[in-house]
């Protein structure tokens, strides 16, 4: 588990974070998100102790790092394992040698060092690259040999920073798939540091937003994407590009913002009391699950003179409703 309190980081008179809690429970995944020069690194660094915070606290499995310093903190830092957006690999060294390098430090047993990495390089799916070289292996392999070797001293808690960052699609599903079963199996705390929305949609339980140094935003994924006044959903379902709208026709946003709502919620539509003669036309849409939760949003042209009980109809099943702001986008 990993506990931050009221964490700020100063560089001379530049404050990078400012007042910052956060916290991630064992087996739980939180994404920290938000534009470039907003701390997202600064926090990454902080949290495993590669800076040292100017105040707060930073508290691994009830341990405070704040309050530890040489060989104390050396040791405590193990219980943090970091994967990087380039895994550092020593390219002289061999996918096993580059795995078994902590152990090496700490002067673990051949024995028990050659049974660790044929462990993790299994769990990784490396086995048959033990004996590879870096140059040998791809962007996506090399990710997962950093990831092995990060989970080599058996940490409860992982970091990774960026680690997905400029891997093609396919090899990103692979490598959050490989961090959700991680996580699954060894109850594993992890903070991913991502600017890749599909990738907090994709893996993350939580997710928290920073801007300027401090949190924005922060909650549940699912919660977060129902809530029809948060920013953050907006980047996290983006806006679809939308078909022309018919001649003065009214145009609606519509947003998920329940756990229930119907799956039948638009054809139903005319078989509703008082909307018979309603004509929607769906410009654009997106539903998908997140958690089991269906989520999603869709802009609707509606005939014009469409009755006031077609809101209320739309509200009554879960959904938040508002015209849209910029029609005239919309029109034909």
């Amino acid at each position: 588990m990993i506990e931050i309190e009221n964490l700020t980081k100063r560089f001379g008179e530049r404050t990078v974070l400012d007042d910052v809690s956060l916290s991630v429970g064992s087996g739980e995944i939180l994404a920290v998100v938000g534009p470039s020069g907003a701390g997202k690194s600064t926090l990454s660094r902080c949290v495993s102790f590669l800076e040292r915070p100017t105040s707060g606290t930073v508290r691994v499995d009830g341990q405070d790092f704040t309050r530890l310093d040489g060989a104390e903190l050396v040791a405590a830092r193990r219980r943090i394992g970091v994967i990087f957006q380039s895994a550092p690999l020593l390219r002289r060294r061999t996918v096993a040698q580059n795995v078994a390098l902590p152990m090496e430090y700490l002067h673990a047993t051949p024995e028990s060092i050659d049974k660790r990495v044929t462990e993790l390089l299994e769990r990784v799916g490396l086995a048959d690259r033990r004996d590879f070289y870096p140059a040998q292996l791809s962007g996506g392999q090399k990710q997962r040999v950093g990831i092995a070797r990060a989970l080599a001293l058996g940490p409860a808690n992982l970091l990774s920073d960026e680690a997905t960052s400029g891997l093609d699609p396919a090899t990103t599903r692979s490598i959050l798939e490989l961090l959700g079963h991680l996580r699954d199996e060894y109850g594993l705390s992890i903070i991913l540091i991502t600017h890749e929305m599909e990738v907090v949609r994709e893996i993350a339980d939580s997710v928290a937003r920073l801007e300027g140094g401090r949190i924005v935003e922060h909650g549940r994924v699912e919660e977060v994407i129902l809530d029809p006044a948060s920013a953050l959903a907006h980047e996290l379902l983006p806006d679809r590009p939308a078909v022309p709208a018919p001649p003065d026709a009214e145009v609606w946003e519509v947003s998920y913002a329940s756990r229930s709502v119907p799956l039948d919620w638009l054809t139903a539509v005319h078989t509703a009391p008082g909307l018979s003669g309603v004509r929607v036309d769906v410009l654009s849409a997106s539903v998908e699950s997140i958690r089991g939760v269906a989520v999603g949003r869709a802009v609707l042209a509606l005939s014009p003179g469409a009755p006031s009980g077609f809101a209320t109809y739309l509200t009554e099943r879960g959904l938040h409703v508002r015209a849209a702001e910029r029609a005239a986008e919309f029109a034909a």
